[in-house]
């Protein structure tokens, strides 16, 4: 108790008063390595958050263990001038799977949501299959020799891989790397054969062909890739999967912290020049208030333990 009580002292004297804040630069924590999805997200905002909120802010990456350590080391920071960019990947699924030092629905708040980008099904160049139904002949042909490439053990990749591998009764080999960056320099280099990376992070290199798009992972195509079918419309139903982001803060930040943060991200996301950023990268931008987000953070928990569960989902 005394250790806690002794937390919570310093992390009110690193804000000082609520509208005084922010006092110093500020850092928004990114739990990928730079040119992941998360990092595309947190670029986007960050670029235009400092104007409105008078102060710098900075993008600090932190990669590693399915986005945990950023989340992590946000949880634990006392200087009330860190923040997180928070995705689905720490947030709803690691918990689940991982031994964390955090609890994702006691140290942390959510405080602006950003939006959601869909995961693609995306070949290399190298493998011969130019739809879905062909990629799962030839892993059946093949049994335990095509490779899929995720950001991390329990990432958004990585739980669609594995529901794809049920779905469609084949057999693919897990290869995790820290962020989605790695994975998609050795994807198009033919080192791995297939990701179910997210939209930000592969957008760049299906429209210079250097992979193919075989679906996406949503309910309706993305007018980014008009022509690239949905996994139901390409034989595999069933299968929905999308990354959210979000700014995270520690829960002991004041809600007069928290509402100023709140509203400066909307302000950022209802920026014409934001939106044709995060158009471009597939991103659809859904405005929240921060209770609808709260609640919204809680039913995706709920939702991606039962999908774990029923799937028979572990870590490799």
């Amino acid at each position: 108790m005394a250790a806690a009580a002794a937390g919570l002292l310093a992390f009110g004297a690193g804000i000082a008063q609520a509208q005084d804040w922010p006092t110093r630069p500020i850092k928004v924590l990114v739990g990928s390595a730079p040119g992941g999805g998360t990092d595309a997200m947190a670029r986007a905002v960050a670029d235009r958050l400092g104007p409105l909120l008078k102060q710098a802010v900075v993008v600090d990456n932190r990669p590693g263990a399915s986005n945990t350590l950023a989340v992590d080391a946000t949880a634990k920071s006392t200087d009330g001038h860190t923040m997180v960019m928070g995705v689905v990947t720490a947030h709803a699924i690691a918990p689940h799977l991982l031994k964390l030092n955090y609890d994702s629905n006691r140290d942390l708040v959510p405080v602006a949501f950003v939006g959601a980008v869909p995961n693609v099904l995306v070949v290399s160049n190298s493998v011969p299959a130019d739809s879905v139904q062909a990629l799962v002949k030839l892993a059946k042909h093949e049994p335990g020799k095509l490779n899929y490439a995720t950001s991390g053990a329990g990432s958004t990749q990585h739980i669609a891989a594995e529901m794809f591998k049920d779905a469609a009764g084949i057999d693919l080999v897990h290869v995790p790397y820290k962020g989605s960056g790695p994975a998609l320099i050795d994807l198009v280099g033919g080192q791995v054969q297939l990701s179910f990376d997210t939209m930000p992070s592969v957008i760049g290199q299906i429209r210079n062909n250097k992979v193919r798009a075989l679906a996406v992972t949503t309910a309706k195509r993305n007018p980014q890739l008009p022509n690239v079918p949905t996994l139901a419309e390409a034989g595999v139903p069933n299968i929905e999967m999308s990354a959210w982001y979000g700014i995270y803060m520690p829960a002991a930040t004041p809600k007069a912290v928290q509402a100023r943060v709140h509203d400066a991200v909307n302000q950022v996301l209802a920026m014409p020049e934001t939106k044709t950023r995060l158009d471009a990268i597939g991103a659809e931008i859904t405005p929240m208030t921060q209770a609808q987000f709260a609640q919204f953070h809680a039913a995706e928990y709920k939702r991606f333990g039962d999908v774990i569960k029923k799937n028979h989902i572990k870590l490799d």
